[in-house]
């Protein structure tokens, strides 16, 4: 499927924003593609994609590391293997880990994993519980490797295997992959980043449960795209619907605690608050993920609308206010659009 290109000055706003948060951050490059009402509205290219004086200019077919926003295709996969009855959202996880026996696990779900409201933490080696399922919210990693390896176990198809099939072959995706780290190719952008920074890890793992994703620009506002859409690729019901709204509707088990609403590892717009990563002008509704790449993947429903930023930095510059920049990057994308429809 090709979608028609109409370019349009309206978001300029949203490309100096984007240039900006670039250079704040010591990005040596990046890239903005945007969606709405079926066409390609935005789509631009800038810097090159490493600091070496040789690099590769940042073209449509390079590929950033997306960082945390591979979580989209994680929750996918969970939501694939909840509707097709492989395990409910509400089952306790012990039923399909190893080490069942271990008490931090007690009445953790399906759902708390999703939602990051498990409670579970790492410290030194040995797991522990910071809280009781649902009481709270925090953004820790125990939860992505008990989907990924639940997912594996009950579907006998790993993340990336299930992704593959159920999208990226049927829709002809060609730069959306787990790499190999000891394996880059011409179009991966290389990272930048502080040689000491505790959260970077590498990988040649490949089944979709290693933070070494990298997808272009394109590919990854086409998976957006996909989801607004609710499984619709062209006219064709690629996916089922009930698999995307499982994945982009609140499923947080106590919706009126004043913490982050998750769908299936996506965040939902709800309520305004201090610490939300999407703006106070973005519509209830609204989803988004964020990496650590400061990538992001927004949608906005009543805009139909995808908006996706893209940058070759881990991490974050000093002084440089990661929550501050996303919400005001999702608030001036939905002004830019909320103008062109009242036009």
């Amino acid at each position: 499927m090709q979608l028609n290109h109409t370019y349009t000055n309206a978001f300029e706003d949203v490309h100096t924003h984007v240039k900006e948060s670039a250079n704040k951050l010591g990005a040596s490059g990046g890239a903005l593609y945007m969606i709405q009402n079926d066409k390609v509205i935005t789509e631009s290219y800038f810097g090159y994609q490493s600091e070496d004086p040789n690099a590769r200019k940042v073209q449509g077919g390079t590929q950033f590391h997306i960082a945390s926003v591979r979580k989209a295709y994680i929750g996918f996969a969970a939501a694939y293997a909840i509707y097709h009855g492989y395990f409910s959202i509400n089952d306790p996880i012990w039923h399909y880990v190893e080490d069942s026996h271990l008490s931090p696990y007690e009445g953790v779900t399906i759902r708390h994993l999703l939602t990051h409201t498990h409670g579970l933490q790492i410290v030194d080696g040995e797991l522990v519980r910071n809280f009781h399922p649902g009481e709270s919210w925090a953004y820790r990693g125990p939860s992505i490797d008990l989907l990924t390896s639940i997912i594996h176990k009950t579907t006998g198809q790993s993340v990336a295997e299930i992704v593959k099939e159920q999208v990226f072959d049927p829709v002809g995706f060609q730069s959306t992959e787990w790499i190999k780290m000891s394996q880059p190719h011409s179009k991966i952008a290389s990272t930048i980043r502080d040689t000491n920074n505790v959260y970077w890890t590498e990988t040649d793992v490949v089944d979709g449960s290693g933070m070494n994703m990298y997808v272009s620009a394109r590919e990854l506002a086409l998976w957006g795209y996909l989801h607004l859409k609710e499984g619709k690729w062209g006219d064709r019901q690629l996916v089922p619907r009930e698999i995307i709204q499982l994945a982009t509707s609140i499923q947080t088990p106590d919706p009126s605690l004043p913490i982050h609403k998750n769908g299936c590892l996506w965040f939902v717009k709800d309520t305004n608050y201090s610490f939300n990563q999407l703006g106070d002008g973005v519509p209830k509704g609204s989803y988004q993920l964020l990496g650590y790449t400061n990538v992001a993947l927004l949608v906005i429903p009543d805009e139909d609308l995808v908006a996706v930023r893209m940058f070759n930095r881990y991490g974050s510059s000093e002084g440089f206010d990661y929550l501050e920049d996303i919400r005001s990057f999702g608030d001036m994308v939905y002004q830019c659009a909320a103008k062109t429809s009242a036009t």
